[in-house]
């Protein structure tokens, strides 16, 4: 089966450059990703570090939307339990009508406390609020007049306007990297993501197992579609394969640090602090992500298509500090040396 090929955009910047210039690149290598024939672009959402300058991901995709005709937008992911669930089913409904419907929604629960911190919030009640936000969404879609009566929202009698243009709604994608995370996607129906920084190869094949039985137990109404998100770069240089490997590292010590929450941010610069045990360059290269030859990166793929049986791929072609015209290079290989081999 043919795989569809999207890009993602963390929009992350170690050396802490200007917004304008961080912006004026994610627009850049989205439109590349329309002339290069990717399916979508996903954009992440992350609050007050350099980890991340994208803190309204629907609004971006608006206007990346309106840059572009036929590539498809998408969050991966809205943090939902940092924002009031009716806000989010407008913001989504919004930029489906706006996109004419070129919309895919990546949902997710959260993993900082350093961002949930700064909102008021407290990280352990993530899990409660993603349930009850997540019912009021899917119910505000339905088109109706609705009221709800949660532990955490209660409701009135309430309309939502815009509706998305997508019926019932756009598709709906979870980012998963937990076990539990997977099982309660599958229970509600939802497209699963996995990968990113600091999943190694064979996790991703542990959750493959495991959404494959909850599937068997489930029943879901149709079939759900399984995506991978992994740092790309092509390149015939090894040398150039294994500098960038090293930026990659930069993502996974910041991922890892605010996801295990021993994080450092000074001046609102993320800090890549290195885990207790971290692989070697090697390993990184052979376990967690795909870069080198155009031919390294077909295999490497197809690794992960034979252990998590993938319909999506999601490139993120840019990360640590990589040069612009570094990155703009591996899209181009990739879309004219890579793709062909899995449509």
């Amino acid at each position: 089966m043919a795989i569809k090929f999207g890009t993602f955009l963390l929009m992350q910047s170690p050396s802490a450059r200007s917004s304008q210039e961080i912006y004026s690149r994610a627009i850049d290598i989205a439109q590349a990703a329309e002339t290069l024939s990717f399916r979508n672009v996903w954009l992440a959402e992350h609050h007050f570090s350099t980890y991340g300058y994208l803190s309204r991901p629907a609004q971006l995709a608006t206007f990346i939307a309106a840059k572009t005709t036929r590539l498809r937008v998408g969050t991966a992911v809205i943090v939902v339990p940092l924002h009031h669930p009716l806000v989010i089913a407008e913001e989504i409904a919004t930029l489906d009508q706006l996109a004419g419907g070129r919309v895919d929604i990546g949902l997710g629960r959260g993993y900082q406390h350093y961002e949930f911190e700064r909102l008021g919030l407290e990280l352990d009640s993530a899990r409660s609020r993603w349930e009850e936000s997540v019912d009021v969404i899917l119910k505000a879609f339905q088109g109706e007049p609705f009221s709800y009566e949660g532990k955490l929202f209660t409701i009135p009698e309430t309309s939502v306007f815009p509706q998305p243009l997508q019926k019932p709604h756009p598709p709906i994608w979870v980012t998963a990297q937990s076990p539990e995370s997977i099982e309660a996607t599958v229970r509600r129906g939802f497209n699963v993501l996995t990968g990113g920084f600091g999943v190694p190869l064979e996790r991703m094949g542990e959750f493959r197992r495991l959404f494959d039985r909850l599937v068997a137990e489930v029943k879901p109404a149709r079939p759900l579609e399984v995506g991978v998100q992994r740092a790309v770069y092509v390149t015939d240089s090894a040398a150039d394969a294994r500098a960038a490997a090293e930026e990659a590292r930069w993502n996974m010590r910041v991922t890892l640090s605010l996801r295990n929450h021993y994080e450092r941010v000074e001046r609102g610069r993320a800090i890549a602090v290195p885990a207790p045990k971290e692989p070697d360059t090697d390993d990184l290269l052979d376990r967690y992500l795909v870069i080198g030859t155009p031919d390294t990166c077909i295999r490497q793929i197809k690794r992960i298509q034979e252990l998590v049986g993938i319909t999506h791929f999601n490139c993120s072609f840019w990360f640590g500090d990589l040069e612009h015209p570094r990155i703009l290079r591996s899209m181009e290989l990739f879309a004219r040396e890579v793709m062909p081999a899995f449509s």
